[in-house]
């Protein structure tokens, strides 16, 4: 490993057992031994210890009552050099050890022979990247984000490794290229995955944890262990998720697509046979999968089209159609591909972008083939319709109530992308911020062209970056007061300010409030009342020289917890925030406008100067996206560069233990987010000149 050493997990002794002191010049400076063994006493380094700020009392020793004061007056005669909690407890290494033959055949072959040229932990470390890469690739983090931090895995542990992220298909190379895994790893939306895996990285380069302990965390992250109850039920488990169906589909139509209440009635309808399909789909599996959009489209045209022909005229199918498959559109992917297309990175770009187009075709050719099963003749119906959309204005015109409809939809997605339940006020507050600001500005805009577009949506996207790293750096800064307390990090109680107490109070209240009503996670819970009670009581004893305990003790329950505190004390991943407020920004309705009106063609415009309406349609999704885009780059960039002007007014920048400036680690979109929180945080790793290729055998 390069970089400081640190033994906390290797060892397992205190680092209280270390070899004999040097005897002090000073008399005074001698610890009193009528109280510890002669056998303890040699353990104890004298550099460990700092005397106490009051005298040592060098009286009668007999006089137990002057003692014992002193024991109340000072927690200890002599003083360990404070560390924090992870430092002294001696964690079971059998408890502590991946099981490589829990890998794959080829990634066990290739850690096999990593192992016997560079060493077991080289290997682990490149087995580590690689799941990393891969789970993140399956929860929907932007590639980009994701190669910055295999960079500074790499970077940090000296691997000689490449990868290559394409839209499904994955490469990974290591020893200059003596091996190659490929992985087809199709991708969903999965916000606390991209949080969770993200914060184990971060540990890990920040030397909190240990390869293995990393790599066992990851496993229980997919087993759902460290999922609330909650979030496993409702959006991660059938037949709990098939409720988020129905739940999008209708406000969609309504806040969206200029639907109607009975519309959203008939949305919701199509939503849930939407999602019983795919889950039917989905658990036959194999070859059937690649039937999914084509099956749920149709679905949704005919019973739209049934609901139309048999029960009235006046229904908005255009609402249905879109409010239902919205669910099924990869609008984010289509911004991403432009987002990649503009940092350069052309052949993943364009490959996405192609793949969403023809993706959205399908869903919209699969409706209206629905259409032509019921409906004699579906081109006139799709165009009589149209007169039926945008009626009911009570979603529309009246504010609160746009609102209101937003946050319903806007929890829809949150829950579609699987965000925490107790952390949706942080989605649904960079959505709110996003869509506002791009509503106001097209409302006020309203030029000809596509000008006003292009500004609302740079605005709502800049808004959205910018909500999130603010609402980060809030979250972080609260938890690093509370993760203080539980991990005791304050070098003394009395450390704490009332800033700090406060925090730390009112997350704890938070905490208790979750596991009362069942939303968050229950190890949250169990691991504040382990710092309240045990770790409490065992820690003061142990930093007591008067008192007999010689290590921290827990079982391989709390050990475990106490790795998840580790670990959830990292800093919020800012893109696992934006994703869901990216996502309800995009424009994959426009896209599936575009295939309608190439399925249905509308009929040769008046004024022969007019350009196609498919042309109309094509320039706004273009104009769209790409701003939405750029918003996303100005925002980071703004957030960056106004960290660093906040940080250079009120914390002038000095060097620390790398002999690096802070602001020369700090990247445009970095790792987690362009700030620096913490001290410890990945974005603290220094850009290293590749080194020479070495000879392979």
């Amino acid at each position: 490993m390069t970089g400081e050493e640190d033994d906390e997990h290797t060892s397992t002794t205190l680092m209280r057992d270390v070899e004999n002191p040097p005897e002090p010049a000073d008399d005074t400076a001698h610890a009193p031994s009528t109280s510890t063994s002669n056998s303890r006493q040699s353990k104890v380094s004298f550099d460990e210890y700092v005397l106490p700020t009051t005298a040592i009392n060098t009286g009668n020793n007999n006089n137990n009552n002057n003692n014992n004061n002193n024991r109340r007056n000072n927690t200890a005669l002599l003083k360990k050099k404070y560390r924090s909690i992870r430092h002294d407890i001696s964690f079971s290494e059998e408890n502590r050890k991946f099981n490589i033959k829990t890998l794959p055949l080829d990634m066990q072959r290739v850690y096999q022979q990593l192992a016997a040229a560079h060493g077991e932990e080289y290997g682990l470390v490149w087995i580590f990247s690689m799941r990393t890469a891969v789970e993140l690739h399956r929860g929907w983090h932007m590639p980009l984000l994701t190669s910055r931090i295999l960079q500074q895995i790499k970077q940090k542990f000296g691997l000689r490794t490449t990868w290559n992220l394409g839209v499904v298909k994955l490469i990974f190379r290591v020893d200059d290229g003596a091996y190659e895994i490929h992985r087809k790893v199709p991708y969903d939306y999965d916000s606390e995955f991209q949080d969770l895996y993200t914060k184990t990285a971060a540990a890990l380069v920040g030397g909190k944890i240990s390869v293995d302990e990393a790599l066992m965390y990851q496993t229980e992250i997919r087993e759902g262990k460290h999922t609330a109850k909650s979030g496993l039920l409702l959006q991660r488990k059938y037949p709990g998720r098939l409720l988020l169906y129905p739940w999008q589909a209708s406000t969609c139509a309504i806040i969206f697509f200029g639907g109607g209440g009975r519309d959203a009635g008939v949305a919701a309808i199509c939503g849930f046979v939407a999602g019983c399909l795919e889950w039917g789909i989905s658990t036959i599996g194999g070859d059937f999968t690649i039937l999914n959009d084509i099956i749920v489209g149709t679905s949704c045209g005919i019973i739209a089209s049934l609901f139309y022909e048999y029960v009235a005229t006046t229904f908005c199918l255009k609402s249905i159609f879109l409010g239902t498959l919205y669910w099924f559109f990869y609008g984010t992917a289509f911004v991403i591909g432009i987002l990649e297309i503009i940092s350069g990175e052309l052949e993943t770009g364009v490959t996405r972008f192609v793949g969403v187009m023809i993706k959205t075709f399908v869903l919209s050719l699969g409706a209206t083939l629905g259409m032509s099963i019921i409906l004699t003749n579906p081109y006139d119906v799709y165009y009589a319709q149209e007169d039926n959309c945008n009626r009911d204005t009570t979603f529309t015109q009246i504010w609160y109530a746009r609102i209101i409809m937003y946050l319903l939809c806007s929890g829809a997605a949150l829950a579609q992308y699987r965000f925490p339940l107790v952390n949706y006020w942080r989605g649904l507050l960079v959505q709110l911020a996003g869509y506002e600001v791009q509503y106001q500005l097209q409302g006020a805009l309203r030029q000809e062209g596509h000008l006003d577009n292009a500004i609302s949506n740079i605005g709502g996207a800049v808004a959205a970056v910018v909500v999130s790293e603010v609402i980060a750096w809030v979250v972080d800064n609260a938890l690093y007061h509370y993760n203080a307390r539980i991990l005791f990090r304050n070098k003394k109680e009395e450390e704490e300010t009332r800033v700090g107490a406060f925090f730390f109070n009112v997350t704890a209240f938070f905490v208790r409030w979750n596991h009362w009503f069942r939303l968050g996670k229950k190890d949250d819970y169990e691991i504040l009342q382990l710092c309240d009670d045990k770790l409490r009581q065992q820690r003061t004893e142990l930093y007591d020289t008067m008192h007999s305990r010689e290590q921290i003790t827990l079982s391989q329950r709390e050990e475990t917890l106490l790795l998840d505190a580790i670990i959830s004390s990292e800093p919020v991943s800012t893109w696992s925030i934006l994703m869901p407020a990216v996502y309800q920004l995009v424009p994959g309705s426009i896209i599936a406008n575009l295939w309608f009106h190439t399925i249905f063609p509308p009929k040769p415009s008046v004024d022969p100067e007019a350009p196609p309406y498919a042309e109309n349609v094509f320039s706004s999704l273009m104009v769209i996206s790409t701003s939405l885009a750029l918003g996303i780059i100005i925002g980071y960039n703004i957030t960056r560069f106004a960290g660093l002007l906040l940080e250079h007014i009120f914390f002038p920048t000095k060097d620390d233990d790398t002999g690096l400036l802070k602001d020369d680690r700090k990247t445009v979109m970095a790792y987690d987010d362009p700030r620096e929180r913490h001290e410890e945080s990945l974005s603290h790793i220094p850009e290293e000149e590749e080194e020479e290729p070495r000879k392979t055998k």
